[in-house]
Order: structure tokens, then sequence, then C-alpha cells
């Protein structure tokens, strides 16, 4: 999956979060400084070459939208990060977060219930 700039995910998170939008519409609901039109409109045509956005066309002026949904990126962000530095390895990303103390016990357990579970349904 390609990547997305911090921008460039700020832009995704808005349009998920809103809908389809003009580019009026991201600048506006901004958190920060607002930044120039130009800038934006620049960025959502590299986001749709990317592939995440698509675009209706309404006279000289394009609203944006998702072609990508939130879980999917989450997945594909996550499968990445797992890839580039865990080696593949849910197993050791896991380890991580036990040694780092993110994780107790007890959501391990839960984990490991959820995939006896996942296991009996798919064997079934």
């Amino acid at each position: 999956m390609k990547q997305l700039t911090n921008r460039e995910e700020e832009i995704m998170e808005l349009i998920w979060d809103n809908g389809p939008l003009f580019v009026k519409d991201i600048i506006r609901l901004w958190a920060d400084e607002k930044p120039h039109y130009n800038t934006i409109s620049t960025i959502v045509r590299i986001m749709e070459e990317k592939g995440f956005i698509g675009h209706e066309q309404y006279g000289n002026t394009h609203r944006y939208h998702a072609l990508i949904s939130r879980q999917e990126f989450s997945k594909g962000t996550i499968k990445d990060v797992v890839a580039k530095y865990f080696n593949k390895s849910y197993a050791s990303v896991i380890s991580m977060f036990v040694q780092e103390e993110e994780i107790s016990f007890e959501e391990i357990q839960k984990l490991i219930q959820q995939a006896k579970s996942n296991k009996n349904k798919t064997n079934g």
C-alpha cells in the first residue's frame, strides 16, 4: 500500500469524518493555521494519483471522496509497519508490547480466546 504524508492523512481524516468535501470545505475544517487553497488543491490531486481519493466534478471545481475506508487504511498501515520493522512477525509485535508492559496478561488471554474462536469457526 502506498503511504500518506502527515498532511495527506489529516485530509483523509477530514474526508472520512465528514464525507465528500470540496477544497474550500477542507480548509474550513482545518484545525490549525489555514493552509492556502492551492496547497490543499495540490495535495488532494496527489492523493488522487495515489488512489486514496476520487472526485466528482461540479462545474470548475471538484468534490473529493474516499476510495479507501479508514479500516482498510489502518489494516494496510499496520501490515506495512509489521513488514518493515518486525520482519513480518506479528508475534514480535506482541512480544514488544509485553516487554514494554503495554499489554496485560488478561488482554493476551482474550486474544488467545479470540484466536481459538476464529479457528473453531473456520474448522467448523
